[in-house]
């Protein structure tokens, strides 16, 4: 079996190794289709990513066709389409006996903490893929990370008629301020990229677009009734970016911070009891976030098309992923394919 592995920071090599044993009794064996890559993948081969160690076969966001089922699998059958949920949790701690699998305190994610699905084969827990019979590849296989920003705007309570401000106009802020529109709110997009920004515009239906170097907060005001949003999700993954958007918040507002950064975060508490602020971290996604992802893609609410930028065949990947993997390439989201 052809596999991607990623040995060290900087250093990846296409491989051969032993294809999956056969699927135990509540497991399936899927054939991957296509493989998303995400910052996690960047990050990783660059030597930045937390809770990391190598080696490590990347690859997270997936969409597979089931080979076989283990002898009590029920909820698919072989030939069929599945997304795959890559966060495999434990089932017994105190989050996921709560419904909070995506923050489970025993977490495994397929790529990150164990070896992910950039291979021909994988065997994955039958509860963690979901058919897909209606979208395509590429569709199932962004699941995942649309799921990302569905789960942050669920966690965040938007009701219809507020406004969130969005920053950060990559792959899964995209998705925030998306279903922050499929909710009713009014959604202002901030970014240091104008062709982002203008793009992010458009695939996503935001009412307001600020340029992040371009006197911000005033902008924001000037946008919005001279008020600060209800609501502001920071999903860059950048240390200046979230020390700053507290600024953006209004008093009584919330803050989520969807990204990540290998860093400490710090703030004024002055500030932030005079505004007794709510500050949220929003982690992965559930299942209720992935199937309402789905039937969004199947209702055509979700440009798939335009946010997929590339397809890369499989071997041209392993062959050029040190340039293919070099972050502000201009790309939304590249994805790997495999042969059906």
């Amino acid at each position: 079996m052809k596999t991607i592995v990623c040995s060290e920071p900087g250093k990846m090599a296409l491989i051969d190794t032993e294809a999956p044993a056969a699927p135990a009794a509540h497991e399936v064996l899927l054939n991957i289709k296509r493989i998303g890559i995400c910052g996690t993948d960047i990050h990783a081969f660059g030597g930045n990513q937390p809770f990391f160690a190598y080696p490590r076969v990347l690859g997270h966001e997936l969409s597979g066709e089931v080979v076989q089922i283990g002898a009590e699998v029920t909820n698919v059958k072989a030939g069929d389409r599945v997304a795959v949920i890559p966060y495999m949790h434990c089932g017994i701690c105190l989050p996921c006996r709560s419904g909070k699998t995506n923050c489970c305190t025993r977490m495994r994610v397929l790529g990150v903490h164990i070896d992910g699905g950039m291979r021909e084969s994988i065997v994955v827990p039958a509860s963690h893929v979901l058919p897909v019979p209606q979208l395509s590849w590429e569709e199932a296989a962004i699941v995942e990370p649309l799921s990302i920003g569905a789960h942050a705007v669920r966690r965040a309570g938007i009701q219809a008629g507020e406004t969130i401000l969005m920053i950060g106009a990559g792959p899964i802020g995209l998705g925030v301020a998306r279903f922050a529109k499929l909710q009713g709110a009014k959604v202002i997009a901030m970014d240091m990229d104008e062709q982002r920004l203008a793009f992010c515009q458009k695939w996503t239906g935001c009412d307001e677009i600020v340029l992040a170097s371009d006197r911000p907060k005033e902008r924001i005001l000037e946008r919005n009734g001279q008020e600060l949003p209800s609501v502001v999700f920071d999903a860059t993954g950048n240390k200046h970016s979230m020390t700053g958007a507290f600024d953006y918040v209004a008093h009584g507002g919330t803050l989520v911070y969807v990204g990540l950064v290998k860093d400490q975060i710090t703030f004024s508490d002055p500030d932030f009891h005079a505004k007794e602020l709510t500050l949220m971290g929003s982690r992965n996604a559930t299942q209720e976030d992935f199937q309402y992802v789905i039937s969004c893609l199947n209702e055509g609410k979700i440009d798939s098309a335009a946010y997929i930028s590339e397809m890369i065949p499989f071997e041209r990947f392993a062959k050029e992923h040190v340039d293919l993997l070099k972050p502000n390439r201009g790309v939304i989201k590249s994805m790997i394919t495999l042969e059906e």
